[in-house]
């Protein structure tokens, strides 16, 4: 009854609430990019690329705002390249998307010894302030899943790009401009992607770890997947698999327990293969996705 206390309390789900966001933002990132019908496995990446920009941007301008800003702006500089493989020269997205993540693992720890002089780990740096128990990006991160929301359902740019993601051929003979639209929703799910290191690295923290994604890009593809591309759906995964991290942290500050740290780390990818292996099947991704547009050709 003690470890139950210890494990399900008001911190574990504060806690749940810090982890969800990265996975949340970055998700809803993914959700813009595969409606409008291109695949972005690069969430990965981008976030680890967001999350290193604003600890150098952090670090030589002294405010962590223009680091935020800064992984914003480069997320969506670093999806652009992504968008232009892949829309305009309709190169394989998987392929597209597997090059930038190794891209970004092995750049950031390149830039990593040429500007600090180090490897693993950067120097200190100012991180975001608290606004009152969370940072700015917790209450940043909720309000983008409203908006998105709004805008994906109720707005015209929302219609276009729903229509684009099912039926590309069919908005595109109603004066939609196809590449125009998804050129956009890639370089939007950068900048998402690289709010959600932002959020890592001067958010939770005030450094620059290699690696330090660990994998949350991926975790948001299947929240995506697990909240069948609707912003909400995502929002309701990223908190369980948010609370799935949450828990993992607690279990491994919990000694009388007796579980390997080892086996506690897998729990939050175990659990996601399990919730994904209930809901994959049902899941139906927008028709398009995937599919390069060729004007004119069927």
């Amino acid at each position: 009854m003690e470890i139950f206390q210890q494990i399900f309390n008001l911190e574990t789900f504060s806690s749940t609430l810090r982890m969800a966001i990265p996975l949340m933002v970055a998700a809803i990132g993914g959700m813009f990019s595969e409606r409008s019908g291109v695949v972005n496995i690069a969430l990965e990446g981008m976030m680890l690329a967001g999350a290193f920009v604003a600890v150098v941007a952090s670090y030589f301008t002294g405010s962590a705002w223009l680091g935020l800003l800064a992984a914003v702006i480069f997320g969506g500089l670093f999806a652009l390249i992504h968008a232009v493989v892949s829309i305009r020269y309709h190169a394989d997205q998987v392929v597209s998307g597997v090059a930038l993540n190794l891209l970004a693992a092995g750049g950031t720890v390149f830039l990593l010894n040429i500007l600090f002089n180090t490897s693993g780990t950067s120097p200190s740096v100012n991180a975001l302030p608290y606004w009152g128990p969370f940072k700015p990006t917790v209450y940043l991160g909720l309000l983008i899943v409203l908006i998105s929301h709004y805008v994906l359902f109720y707005t015209p740019f929302g219609l276009r790009v729903r229509a684009v993601g099912e039926h590309p051929h069919a908005a595109d003979s109603v004066g939609i401009d196809v590449e125009k639209i998804r050129y956009v929703c890639v370089i939007l799910s950068g900048m998402l992607a690289g709010f959600a290191g932002a959020h890592l690295s001067i958010g939770v923290l005030s450094i620059f770890r290699e690696g330090m994604t660990a994998g949350r890009g991926f975790i948001a593809l299947a929240a995506l997947i697990f909240g069948k591309w609707y912003p909400f759906g995502a929002m309701g995964a990223s908190l369980l698999f948010g609370f799935f991290q949450a828990i993992e942290i607690r279990l491994q500050g919990i000694e009388a327990i007796g579980i390997p740290a080892e086996f506690i780390q897998t729990i939050p990818y175990i659990l996601t293969i399990i919730a994904l292996a209930g809901v994959i099947g049902r899941a139906t991704p927008p028709a398009a996705s995937g599919e390069p547009f060729e004007k004119g050709k069927r």
